[in-house]
Formats: C-alpha cells, structure tokens, sequence
C-alpha cells in the first residue's frame, strides 16, 4: 500500500490537533486523581503516551520533508 504523501500545512494541523487533544488527557488525569480512579488513571497515561508518539511521528515527517523537499503543495 503507498503512502499518499502530505503537505507541511496538513502536518502542522495534525500536530495541533494532538496537542488540542493533551489538553482532554490533562483533564481526565485530574478528574481520574480526585477519584482516585486507578484504571482511568491508567488509561490517561497510555492515551498521554498515543499522542506524544503521535507527535513524534509527524515530527520525523517534517524534518524528512524539510530534507527532501516533499511538501505536495510547494509545487
């Protein structure tokens, strides 16, 4: 299967998107330690650890792009 390849733009707003989304685990980590709900604890941290590999992967994109000068919309 190929990878339909993306611009920088649509990069940028997959990371925004991410950490738009931090702010949801920051909550759910507070509601989860003023319960004291360990498995919501528990799941806040693996949804904390999704997105900061999820960012992690779209940076790798941008410097790869950055290098090889593949943004779709540079054309």
């Amino acid at each position: 299967m190929s990878k339909k390849p993306k611009s920088k733009i649509s990069t940028y707003f997959s990371i925004g998107g991410s950490l738009i989304g931090a702010f949801g685990v920051v909550k759910q980590v507070r509601e989860a330690r003023e319960e004291q709900d360990t498995l919501r604890l528990v799941d806040a941290a693996v949804s904390a650890a999704a997105i900061v590999t999820t960012i992690a992967l779209l940076t790798r994109e941008l410097r790869r792009m950055q290098r090889d000068g593949d943004d779709v919309l540079s054309d």
